[in-house]
């Protein structure tokens, strides 16, 4: 009999695992259906001995102490401050927009002050911001609205702006110092051996069982545990009967190069003038020393793993019937991105998952197993 089945090896399953089993002395079953642990931060060495991510470039931030010192547990750290460039104009130039930005696109040399006065008059006046689109042009104007943000955005999302959700473009920051980091965040590291050697550390409890390779409606019934947390698709758990839940994909294109960096920055944009969104160069973010490199381009498509949340009204609406089902459960906790609906950062997610451990730890004891009533109230996190 196990405690807890949790369905998925990500931050959020196996923080909740590793909380359950060494701070409550649960047992604990956590099911995934890829042949890893790692969730989409899963990395890996490829055939070169070079470290990659397999899903794409996972970059570790926070301004929380308490997630950071968690985690720390688990991994010693190597700092790492992220920088991208954007190709426009046939230029590398910084993003987010910042004073260094704006005077090499144009050749000035503006101070804070003068860039400040700078995005206020190429500013249009939005009434209302609701769109990507009214975020953007509201604060810096048409024209670097179309060079950074519109080919990009389209291209990831396959909508306009202007469809969608003022979130999206709201994620990236328009600055008027040289502060050139992609991140400004208190805490700004990459785990010294790997995101796949922290969960290893993170699912090294004796009272963690792990299967991998294994769809959890195939064997659920069959394993008896008394509560269940699912950090999968809220869609796919309710058999999609309000429907699917939109999101966008991502194909990944892995090369090797002969050289010790293939680029100035870690990452490279490219809102414009490729069907690719940007390139990563992986040792730029491991530190490793090696004479090749390892470099990712990154194709949105609408099909295949998914992603992101597509933030538009209608999608929201959709989601709110699944969480009515979610709140009327009284043994199922849902939690992460899938499980609820919304694009988090990877320390938003450990956060969350730190606070459903604390609030299980306060709920009743158990009186029933498998799908029956129990005594706790049902924590719906969001």
């Amino acid at each position: 009999m196990f405690d807890y089945l949790i369905v998925g090896a990500g931050f959020a399953g196996s923080v909740l695992a590793e909380r359950l089993a060494s701070k409550a002395g649960k047992k604990v079953l956590i099911i995934d259906q890829r042949n890893h642990i790692g969730g989409n931060a899963y990395d890996y060495y490829n055939k070169d001995g070079i470290l990659v991510h397999k899903y794409g470039p996972h970059i570790f931030h926070t301004n929380s102490k308490d997630v950071f010192e968690y985690l720390s547990q688990f991994t010693p750290w190597r700092q790492y401050e992220h920088k991208v460039l954007a190709s426009v104009d046939g230029q590398l130039v910084p993003i987010p927009i910042n004073l260094n930005t704006i005077n090499q696109m144009y050749g000035l040399n503006l101070s804070s002050d003068q860039v400040e006065d700078f995005f206020a008059s190429r500013a249009e006046k939005v009434s209302r911001v609701v769109t990507s689109e009214d975020v953007v042009v509201s604060k810096v104007g048409r024209e670097l609205y179309e060079k950074f943000f519109k080919g990009y955005t389209r291209k990831q999302w396959d909508l306009d702006p202007s469809e969608l959700d003022a979130s999206v473009t709201a994620r990236v920051p328009t600055r008027t110092n040289k502060d050139d980091r992609y991140f400004t965040d208190t805490y700004q590291a990459m785990p010294l051996y790997g995101y796949t050697k922290m969960f290893e550390k993170m699912l090294s409890h004796p009272n963690i069982k792990i299967m991998l390779n294994t769809d959890y409606k195939e064997i659920v019934d069959s394993i008896p545990h008394k509560f269940m947390i699912y950090t999968g698709p809220v869609d796919a758990y309710f058999n999609y009967c309000y429907g699917k839940l939109p999101y966008r994909s991502l194909e990944f294109k892995f090369e090797t190069v002969e050289a010790e960096k293939y680029q100035q920055t870690g990452t490279v944009n490219y809102p414009n003038e490729h069907p690719y969104t940007r390139i990563t160069d992986f040792k730029y973010l491991t530190g490793q020393k090696h004479p090749k490199t390892t470099i990712v381009y990154e194709y949105p498509k609408a099909e295949g793993d998914p992603y992101y949340p597509v933030p538009r009204p209608e999608n929201a609406e959709i989601y709110k019937k699944y969480q009515q089902l979610t709140a009327a459960m009284t043994n199922t906790y849902f939690v992460g991105r899938l499980a609820t609906y919304k694009y988090y950062n990877m320390d938003q997610v450990v956060a969350q998952s730190l606070t459903l451990f604390k609030k299980l730890m306060q709920r009743q004891p158990e009186t029933h197993v498998n799908g029956q009533k129990v005594t706790t109230s049902k924590l719906q996190q969001s």
